[in-house]
């Protein structure tokens, strides 16, 4: 089993990226998918993550109307969508994947088996 993270890169203030997580060895839709993020000096943290039961979406409150989490059930693939990034967006950020199947989902590092590798987003002028 694989998770890819990618996607990031430099992106001024008010910018967006669309981050993706590929998988190899999973069918992504019957997994609950989180992202996280570890900025400089910080623990992890989670920021958003969408549930395998009813792909119900959550955020965390900072990013909250600016980025979108989705599927693509025929690629295998979810994708953060990030709008009017802000400095304090950058972090390196995670995908992970929890097979618990039930209409919610948690930022519980613990309950997620399998996570990508990480890819960085800076936000910089």
């Amino acid at each position: 089993v694989q998770l890819q993270a990618y996607g990031g890169g430099l992106v001024q203030p008010g910018g967006s990226l669309r981050l993706s997580c590929a998988a190899s060895g999973i069918t992504l839709r019957y997994y609950a998918i989180g992202w996280f993020r570890q900025a400089p000096g910080k623990e992890r943290v989670g920021v958003s993550c969408v549930s395998s039961n009813d792909d119900s979406t959550y955020y965390e409150d900072s990013v909250k109307d600016r980025f979108t989490m989705s599927r693509d059930n025929a690629t295998n693939t979810v994708y953060l969508q990030m709008s009017s990034l802000k400095p304090e967006d950058t972090a390196v950020y995670y995908c992970a994947a929890d097979p618990i199947k039930e209409p919610f989902c948690s930022y519980y590092e613990s309950e997620y088996d399998y996570w990508g590798q990480g890819t960085q987003v800076t936000v910089s002028s």
